[in-house]
């Protein structure tokens, strides 16, 4: 589990910190972080490991100051979870260094990868840094040491919004391009859920949770003018609680997914919604109508490309059922489902290819509109985790990255000025239905 420090001095200044310790929490980074605490509080943590900088670790400790168990092993401090180094910069106003550096600043927004620096080598030589670059190779190495040492662990780790988007993306396979591509707010929760070691398995069970701190959704970046499109996932089906294979078969919500619903409209009742579309499948559908009876002047459109993955002869069946019949195929799903073609039905390439159809004409019809707002998209699991992969510049084969909860929300934000490059900003929010960070919904099949 990966939270930001609270609002620091230098976060209220718009101040380049980095490495830099001379920064401190505001009151209000306080506050938040004994929100966090309050949120975490039932869990146990097996270890808790921090930044060393006193952003990092004053937030730290308020968390576990509302612990109900301390964890099994004292908090441990680790540089490699300090702040991206960004040396010549630190200290500075956003601004200056915008105005004195002008080239290198647009690199950090847009091509961080490529932001250099020239700094005294090891010689005393003029030589060239990289600081994101550093960052992630930093990242990787933090991963191989801790992995292998906290195996079946539930850990928290508590640094910096640079850090943790790199953490995040090394776990998960994520290019250095995209670094800009993931939100990280003050006191935001991130839950991340390893299958073994660096390169295997990863999955995003939620990112950059804000619910616990009183905001619903994060709120956008500094200056932001663009298009947010909120993404929705159906609530609950009888055949999610049993684990049985839907697809294309019209299965209606049972009475837990329209609580669902329900409660995912009173989170997003004071979001102002303006447009929405959905699959025209009964469960998204159903899940789209209860949301907007809060908005009532919104008129839900239909698009039958965000229909869910017809898994053809699987369909109505359990997995039980799928491996007697087509034996391997269903681990085969698991570990490579980019491979599988359901037998009379879809692969994954060709939901790829519908739901980004659909997808791209919502973004750009949202972009395009004369009055701006924000879309709301409800529609399925396998549908939204492609979406998402897309969004984030993944294939078919990172598939399993993110989870998808019943009536979970993320948030999408599209930047007028570089709609090439949106940012996810919260994915898979689930706080509304059960109350805690943890996705607690059906993990049934698709």
């Amino acid at each position: 589990m990966l939270v930001r420090h609270g609002e620091s001095s230098f976060n209220v200044e718009r101040r380049i910190q980095g490495y830099t310790d001379k920064s401190t929490l505001t009151e209000t980074g306080q506050a938040t972080a004994q929100l966090v605490g309050k949120a975490l509080s039932d869990l146990e943590f097996d270890a808790v490991y921090s930044s060393p900088l006193r952003r990092a670790k004053d937030t730290v400790e308020i968390i576990l100051s509302h612990l109900k168990q301390s964890p099994k092993a004292p908090l441990q401090t680790l540089d490699q979870l300090k702040e991206v180094n960004l040396m010549l910069w630190e200290g500075l106003l956003f601004k200056e260094v915008e105005e004195k550096y002008p080239q290198d600043y647009l690199n950090w927004r847009e091509q961080p990868h490529l932001l250099r620096m020239v700094v005294p080598g090891d010689d005393g030589q003029p030589t060239d840094y990289f600081p994101i670059v550093a960052l992630y190779d930093r990242a990787k190495a933090f991963w191989q040491d801790f992995l292998p040492q906290h195996e079946g662990k539930t850990v928290l780790l508590v640094a910096h919004s640079a850090i943790n988007r790199a953490l995040i993306s090394t776990a998960i396979g994520l290019p250095i391009e995209q670094f800009q591509n993931l939100h990280q707010s003050n006191c935001g929760i991130t839950v991340l859920n390893f299958s073994g070691r660096l390169g295997e398995q990863v999955q995003i069970e939620s990112l950059n949770q804000t619910a616990h701190l009183g905001d619903p959704l994060p709120k956008p970046r500094k200056g932001f003018q663009g298009a947010r499109l909120l993404l929705v996932r159906h609530g609950e089906t009888d055949w999610n609680r049993q684990k049985r294979f839907q697809g294309q078969i019209d299965v209606p919500l049972n009475d837990m997914g329209q609580m669902q619903s329900q409660q995912a409209a009173n989170f997003l009742q004071a979001i102002p919604i303006r447009y929405a579309v959905t699959s025209p499948m009964l469960r998204p559908k159903e899940t789209a109508e209860i949301i907007l009876q809060h908005h009532p002047e919104v008129e839900l459109e239909l698009n039958d490309h965000l229909r869910e993955i017809s898994h053809g002869l699987w369909e109505g069946k359990l997995e039980a059922e799928i491996e007697q019949e087509f034996p391997g195929e269903l681990q085969r799903w698991q570990l490579a489902p980019a491979t599988v073609q359901m037998p009379e039905g879809e692969n994954l390439q060709q939901v790829w290819d519908r739901a980004i159809a659909a997808w791209d004409e919502i973004v750009q019809t949202a972009l395009n509109r004369p009055e701006p707002g924000i879309t709301m998209v409800v529609a399925h699991d396998a549908i939204n985790k492609a979406i998402l992969c897309y969004v984030m510049g993944f294939g078919p084969e990172q598939f399993w990255s993110f989870k998808q909860g019943n009536g979970a929300v993320s948030v999408i934000d599209y930047p007028q000025a570089s709609p090439s490059q949106p940012v996810m900003m919260a994915m898979n929010i689930t706080n509304h239905l059960a109350g805690g960070v943890l996705d607690k919904t059906a993990a049934g099949a698709l």
